[in-house]
């Protein structure tokens, strides 16, 4: 029989601890931790060399957030690749190689156990672009700061997304290293460096026969996420939406009409503006007040929630604190003033037609009288079951040529279909335990409102359940003084010892849950 322990240290485990005392399934360390009494050696030993460890888990972090790869500015796309490959081997994985694609490279690793099962997992070290005049310190320092309510925490490009939890990962398997103790599972490990464009070679890596092949025997694969919220709560993710990540350009060089070129702006009483022809496409692809997709045939495939789903929402509204989220998030109301868990559902629900940023003519200071020649939306669509990607790209192409907008151009960038898992899959289910033996409160969800490529995965011919896992806690992804918290003085939140110590117990669910 495989050894299992529970390693989390939190006051929010008290209600664990006296069911536990009272069943005498588990034994208190003088830390105060979790464990079971057959395994409180393995622990012990796992959780010192984490502990001794942990210097070095943040110092990892922040020498990685120091290395930008951008994939969209071909930044440090070799490096980046070489550096991940270098934390595989120096975790403890047997082989690591960096994968070349017709774009940027990834990476993928292994690790033989000698154990029963396989598990999968997915890193991205790319992150998004920044502009260090938007933050308060410099974005690649990795500056310690406070967080109140948190702790100390990493400010970094990168830092949540997705580089701290998944530091913490490597930590575990370190301190695993470190103790001589083995994880009780086989893993394999594919990252890439085109996350942030929408993963438009990732399938070539994906597809590679061998790796594949390792891939398939997998029970599962999931992405490493510090999401607690200040109660300590996370959520279980049973899908995500998909994306297409694109361009509208419009010039007057495609349309025929307006400038080749910029042209003095007095010239606009008999000279036609790509500007303003962009304006007028981008208002016919949503509804007047902006909020719900208007092109055609836009929702004929799209699936409405479930009952299930509808009542995990109710469940996750209930758990949250809507106040707290608006807080964070900057806002003060949601589209039409839905009540929270209305909210949610159109969260889980809707497609959505994003605007991410409008490019036309001259943007420094004070004004410059030009008509541009050219007018570009960068934008990204959001997609739910049962949409796709192709069927996406194809009708936003249709509605705009109907509409006499044929001139103006798509861009595509990359993306990738939604993604969905079963409730009951092995991979869930083990989360689920290792949250609860943790005394995490955690909700299932139907599915992630943001993307990743999970379809990759879930979609034929790999059809592995797939995933997000981790505790901790940080924000501000693609954001200015994006963090991550490495010493949490909230009881109910993780630091980065809890952290990477729950990868190592999810470890352990994964090989045993039936």
């Amino acid at each position: 029989m495989r050894k299992r322990f529970c390693s989390f240290p939190f006051s929010v485990r008290l209600g664990v601890l006296k069911t536990a005392l009272l069943t005498g399934l588990f034994a208190v360390t003088g830390s105060a931790s979790l464990v079971f009494a057959s395994d409180s050696d393995d622990y012990a030993v796992i959780r010192a060399a984490a502990e001794k460890g942990k210097a070095a888990s943040i110092a990892r972090l922040k020498e990685w957030i120091a290395l930008p790869s951008i994939a969209a500015e071909d930044l440090n796309m070799p490096e980046g690749a070489e550096y991940m490959r270098k934390l595989a081997l120096d975790a403890g994985f047997d082989a690591a190689e960096v994968v070349p694609t017709e774009g940027h490279p990834g990476v993928w690793a292994t690790m033989d156990n000698g154990a029963e099962r396989t598990l999968a997992v997915y890193f991205m070290y790319d992150v998004k672009q920044y502009d260090p005049a938007e933050w308060s310190s410099p974005p690649l320092a990795g500056k310690i700061i406070d967080k109140p309510g948190f702790g100390k925490a990493m400010v970094g490009r990168g830092a949540v997304n997705q580089k701290g939890p998944q530091a913490m990962l490597l930590a575990g398997l370190h301190a695993m290293k470190e103790a001589g103790v083995k994880p009780p599972v086989n893993l394999v490990l594919v990252a890439e460096g085109e996350e942030e464009i929408g993963s438009p070679h990732f399938k070539q890596i994906v597809s590679r026969p061998d790796i594949m092949a390792k891939l398939k025997e997998s029970e599962g694969i999931f992405i490493p996420i510090g999401w607690q919220d200040d109660k300590g709560n996370v959520g279980v993710n049973l899908g995500a939406k998909g994306i297409v990540e694109l361009e509208l350009v419009a010039s007057g060089e495609s349309w025929g009409r307006g400038p080749e070129k910029d042209i003095h702006s007095s010239l606009k009483a008999m000279v036609d503006s790509p500007a303003w022809r962009l304006v007028q496409a981008l208002q016919t692809l949503v509804t007047s007040d902006g909020n719900t997709p208007a092109i055609d045939g836009w929702f004929e495939n799209v699936r409405p929630l479930t009952e299930r789903e509808k009542e995990l929402i109710g469940q996750a509204a209930a758990s949250s604190d809507e106040a707290t989220r608006k807080k964070l998030l900057g806002v003060q109301h949601w589209i039409d003033d839905l009540p929270y868990q209305q909210a949610l559902e159109r969260l889980a629900s809707q497609p959505t037609v994003n605007i991410e940023g409008l490019v036309a003519g001259y943007t420094g200071p004070g004004g410059k009288t030009i008509l541009p020649g050219r007018a570009v939306a960068k934008m990204d669509l959001r997609l739910v079951p049962n949409q796709t990607r192709a069927e996406a790209e194809a009708k936003l192409r249709a509605h705009l040529d109907e509409r006499g907008f044929k001139d103006v151009e798509m861009k595509i960038g990359g993306g990738y279909d939604p993604t969905e898992t079963a409730e009951d899959s092995r991979i869930i289910q083990a989360e689920m335990a290792t949250y609860r033996r943790a005394g995490v409160n955690a909700t299932l969800n139907p599915r992630l409102a943001g993307s990743w490529p999970g379809a990759m995965f879930t979609a034929p011919p790999l059809s592995l359940p797939a995933g997000q896992f981790g505790i901790g806690h940080g924000s501000g992804a693609h954001a200015p003084d994006e963090y991550f918290v490495v010493e949490s003085t909230n009881p109910k939140v993780a630091g980065a010892v809890d952290a990477a110590m729950a990868f190592v117990d999810f470890f352990y669910q994964v090989a045993e849950i039936e």
